[in-house]
């Protein structure tokens, strides 16, 4: 069977609350608005994410100032990512490249499968960023996102069947090296167990990936004073890309979600992915990007006048743009916990 085909089908599965391997073999078409059949403990789940807590990372992050590519702000940044992930538990693993011949690192860590540890969905976000300012928005908000959902999935009773990697990419202000760099070094390692017959998977096979980039702020466009009252989460993917099809079906799972368990604002879904650390991955496995504009459409007009500037800093940010960020953490969360059998053990 053809990869993009069994990725197809285990969303289908998902999709119609069926157990992995059940399902039939050969293409499947995404599953039609609606066809989810929720696993028992999503909810609870997603209960556990706390918003003070999301809000609080962002202010630390913030601090450090916009975190540009080998800046002491960016190392300092990235030592108190890694603290923060090994008292959540985690063994935190750097993935090293070259950027104009300098050495540079993106972080990773891995909540392990309890019944498929060969397979993971990647959950990730930015940890450089630029304009002279705290990279608030852009992107300490994708950040503080990815840091509670792997604090949620590292309580002691909460179990996942399949892998759930957390990474923080460098280097996404100067052309999405770091992540380019990583989908070219590790695709080839997927699903690999090394060494053989110890269980471990240190590049389980990819079947999805999400990004978040910009979660913050949706005053409209043009930008008012306020939130807009059409602010809402957008999720996108690319339609011309290998894997198409399974990106709208991750980015519908992701919209269901947001629906399902009752976040405050609504998700939409646009097919234009682009300029984001998902894009390396888009011809690689289903990927899409979670964001608080459309990039070309909305950000890339103008929507965001903090985006790069001085200006993207904590105290720029009022309550309604934090809720409308952990709106996006909960819809994150919602599907990550369905896709990966997210359960809650005694």
């Amino acid at each position: 069977m053809r990869r993009s085909a069994a990725l197809l089908t285990a969303f289908a599965m998902v999709a119609c609350g069926d157990s992995p391997g059940a399902g039939p073999e050969g293409p499947v078409a995404p599953p039609l608005p609606d066809s989810i059949v929720w696993l028992p403990d999503v909810g609870a789940v997603v209960a556990r994410a706390e918003r003070a807590r999301f809000v609080a990372d962002i202010e630390v992050l913030a601090a450090f100032g916009d975190r540009t590519q080998g800046a002491p702000s960016n190392i300092a940044a990235a030592a108190w990512i890694e603290q923060r992930l090994v008292a959540l538990g985690y063994e935190v693993e750097r993935h090293p490249y070259l950027y104009r011949g300098a050495p540079r690192e993106s972080l990773f860590a891995t909540k392990v499968g309890a019944a498929e540890p060969d397979k993971m969905y990647i959950v990730s976000a930015h940890m450089d960023g630029r304009g002279g300012g705290g990279a608030a928005d852009d992107d300490a908000s994708g950040v503080a996102l990815v840091l509670e959902v792997a604090r949620v999935l590292a309580l002691a009773d909460v179990s996942t069947e399949r892998s759930v990697r957390f990474a923080l990419w460098n280097n996404e202000e100067t052309g999405l090296n770091g992540s380019t760099a990583y989908a070219s070094d590790r695709a080839p390692l997927q699903g690999i167990e090394d060494p053989p017959a110890s269980g471990r998977y240190p590049e389980p096979t990819w079947l999805g990936m999400i990004q978040h980039d910009m979660i913050l702020f949706d005053h409209g466009l043009p930008p008012g004073p306020q939130q807009s009252v059409n602010a809402d989460v957008d999720v996108e993917y690319q339609s011309a890309s290998a894997f198409a099809g399974e990106s709208q079906t991750l980015a519908d799972v992701l919209r269901q979600g947001n629906r399902e368990f009752g976040v405050r604002y609504p998700a939409s879904v646009g097919s234009n992915m682009r300029n984001t650390d998902s894009w390396p991955f888009r011809n690689l496995v289903a990927s899409v990007s979670v964001r608080e504009n459309e990039r070309v459409a909305e950000i890339g007009a103008g929507s965001n006048p903090h985006w790069h500037q001085p200006t993207d800093v904590f105290s720029t940010y009022d309550d309604s743009d934090f809720d409308l960020g952990f709106a996006a953490l909960r819809t994150t969360l919602s599907a990550v916990a369905q896709l990966s059998g997210a359960r809650i053990v005694p």
